[in-house]
């Protein structure tokens, strides 16, 4: 067994790395960039090197500077996780040369299956039904357009060496293959250092189901049966499953058995990950292999008890797998949510700062379910705009999948970030939803569900509920503080008012409010009932209220407004104010705040780089109109013009920097 391993990542997968490690005494070292200098991973590893600037070309694609870092700390393997060098067949090759081990697959395995392109032909070739489309490489737009009217619309333009959702666009015409080809093509050079694309028929409706295989070096392969990744956005995948609410049996035995026939075509020797497309009809057809590690491996860990990392580890070392097929069952259900620094709010658009507040749940066993957090950053850290925008990958095992939705739901609810956007709220969102609980999944799915956006939920009445009891006890709170201090100045007395008006929106409930030993009850006597809150230990000025209500426990976020309190549970956010039934009487009568007109501005929705400004001052402009286009995160987004009109301005040239929010043009 090794003794020493360099891992060639970053982030979260890096920290995994480092924790399977420790755990098998194995010693680590980890290479960082200028940008993760300060990272948790670099903390936790037992060496580092720095290797150069924060772009990934200049440092954590450069081979030749990951076996340099290797060969001077003596270093035997290199785990490269996943992404920058991870399918690289060529640095697979290099490593060999060096005499260090490539925890990771044959460089045949990865030349056959790892290159898009390269697996379509070699299925085809084993008689496996892949999607229609052109397998091979694509000169120009004019060559793009004209395959893909050969093929008829929709179509999935893809780089050949993408992963992680990035180097893929949909086109369902001319005009989107005319604009989305060179943006994919400038998307997988700059992300994989590989602008090769290829063309293929976009299944309509289908589900995203993937198998995960594991081989050693002694002719020995096995699957762990399946993931569920339907749920995506941007082709990037969203929230996981293992196993999959929509297969049977006899379809995973069928889907699990060709992963294992295809994987043993090419002397597969390390994980990898065969994807399928399938039919809600459970039929399903290959798509492509990944050989490396997944993101979203740590379900399947979860439901087999099968340290993936671990077992790469050992069969790079040439150990040969100590369980066969029939050793392996699936215990429970498990879902993965992944946490990402975007902006749910604007069509999710990558969001960079400072988390100035990073408060995960606690791992480990909740009783009906337990909660694992895979993460590499910690409070303070930065999510720069160099890297993946994910902070962490939030997954939740219960012995049923109704119990994995209700476990992943409440650590949803326990995740606080503050300082920058992130998804948390939509991803409670989906996990709220009747259809999601139905398991009546597909790739369209949030396209169908938030065809507009997501603004978040209106609330549900039990969530009225919860935001009436919070904030009567959290004014009752502070009004006792009030009072006591008064007292001790000699101003008041400390009586606290037990009758309120608690106003949420345009609703408006009166309450009256007692203490019943630790409990606070809240009676509504226009609706006849009440509610009976048990407050877990919230304080003035914290941002996590946890409180148990009528018996069923909860958590929301809770702040101080300009009037009242803002309150947040799940994707509902809500405004509540706790007034004297005078003083809410008089609020009625307040006018409601005019917005400003923004309407003739185009801001830019990240921070960025302006790649192209397509327009010009007094240029005519027509609905739908390219604007200009701004990269963050390692992905071009184009801004189009919502109205016909004029340019009056424009605010910003290519090359520029520019902050959210920053005008980039006005129309007149």
């Amino acid at each position: 067994m090794f003794s020493k391993i360099l891992i060639a990542n970053r982030g979260e997968i890096a920290v995994r790395i480092i924790k399977t490690c420790r755990r098998m005494g194995i010693s680590t070292v980890v290479v960082y960039s200028e940008a993760d200098a300060l990272s948790l991973a670099v903390e936790m590893a037992d060496e580092t090197v720095f290797i150069g600037p924060p772009a990934a070309n200049q440092s954590y694609l450069v081979a030749e500077k990951i076996i340099a870092a290797a060969k001077q700390t003596g270093a035997e393997a290199i785990h490269p996780g996943f992404g920058f060098l991870s399918e690289k067949a060529e640095f697979a090759r290099q490593c060999a040369e060096a005499g260090i081990v490539f925890i990771g697959p044959n460089p045949h395995a990865i030349d056959a299956m790892g290159d898009k392109i390269e697996s379509k032909k070699f299925a085809a070739a084993a008689n496996i039904s892949v999607v229609p489309g052109h397998v091979g490489e694509i000169d120009d737009v004019d060559h793009a357009t004209r395959i893909s009217e050969d093929i008829g619309y929709p179509v999935m333009i893809k780089a050949s060496a993408g992963g992680g959702g990035k180097g893929i666009r949909v086109a369902w015409n001319r005009r989107d293959v005319e604009e989305g080809f060179p943006a994919v093509r400038a998307e997988a050079k700059g992300a994989f250092g590989d602008d090769r694309i290829f063309i293929e028929k976009f299944i309509e409706n289908p589900r995203h189901i993937e198998i995960q295989v594991l081989g050693d070096k002694h002719g020995h392969v096995v699957h762990l049966f399946e993931r569920e990744c339907s749920i995506q956005r941007r082709n990037q995948k969203v929230i996981e499953e293992a196993p999959s609410p929509l297969l049977d049996e006899a379809t995973r035995a069928a889907m699990g058995a060709q992963a294992v026939a295809l994987a043993n075509a090419v002397n597969y020797d390390s994980a990898g990950t065969v994807e399928f497309v399938a039919g809600q009809d459970k039929s399903f057809y290959f798509l492509e292999m990944n050989t490396r590690l997944q993101v979203e491996h740590p379900v399947t860990e979860l439901i087999t008890g099968v340290d993936l990392v671990e077992q790469m580890i050992r069969v790079a070392a040439g150990e040969p797998l100590t369980f066969a097929q029939d050793d392996l069952s699936i215990n429970g259900w498990a879902i993965e949510s992944r946490i990402y620094a975007e902006d749910p709010y604007r069509k999710f658009l990558p969001s960079i700062g400072r988390l100035s507040r990073y408060q995960p749940p606690l791992e480990g066993d909740h009783g009906a379910w337990k909660v694992r957090n895979d993460t590499g950053v910690r409070e303070g850290d930065e999510i720069s705009m160099y890297y993946d925008p994910m902070i962490a990958k939030l997954c939740a095992w219960a012995p049923n999948r109704t119990g994995a939705i209700e476990g992943m739901a409440h650590a949803l609810e326990d995740f606080h970030i503050e300082g920058l956007g992130h998804n948390t709220h939509f991803l409670s969102a989906v996990l709220d939803q009747a259809r999601f609980a139905s398991g009546v999944l597909s790739t369209n799915y949030i396209a169908n569900e938030f065809p507009d956006g997501f603004n978040g939920l209106a609330a549900s009445d039990r969530q009225l509920d919860i935001a009436t009891a919070v904030a009567s006890a959290m004014h009752r709170t502070l009004a006792a503080r009030a009072k006591l201090a008064g007292a001790r100045g000699g101003l008041a007395s400390t009586h606290v008012r037990s009758e309120w008006a608690v106003v949420i929106g345009k609703q408006r409930r009166r309450v009256n409010l007692s203490q019943e030993g630790d409990l606070l009850r809240i009676e509504l006597p226009e609706e006849g009932r009440s509610l009976l809150l048990e407050t877990l230990g919230w304080r003035p000025g914290s941002a996590l209220f946890k409180g148990s209500l009528d018996g069923s426990p909860f958590t929301v976020q809770v702040a101080p407004a300009v009037e009242g309190f803002r309150i947040r549970h799940r994707a509902a956010s809500l405004r509540v104010l706790v007034l004297t039934p005078t003083s809410a009487d008089l609020h009625e009568r307040l006018p409601e705040k005019t917005p400003p007109d923004t309407s003739r501005l185009v801001v830019s929705p990240m921070p960025g780089l302006v790649v192209s400004m397509d327009v010009t001052p007094g240029e005519e402009v027509k609905e739908g109109q390219v604007i200009c286009v701004i990269e963050a995160m390692k992905m071009q987004n184009i801004l189009r013009a919502e109205r016909d009109g004029v340019i009056k301005s424009i605010g910003a040239k290519a090359g520029d920097s520019v902050a959210a929010d920053d005008v980039l043009a006005e129309f007149a």
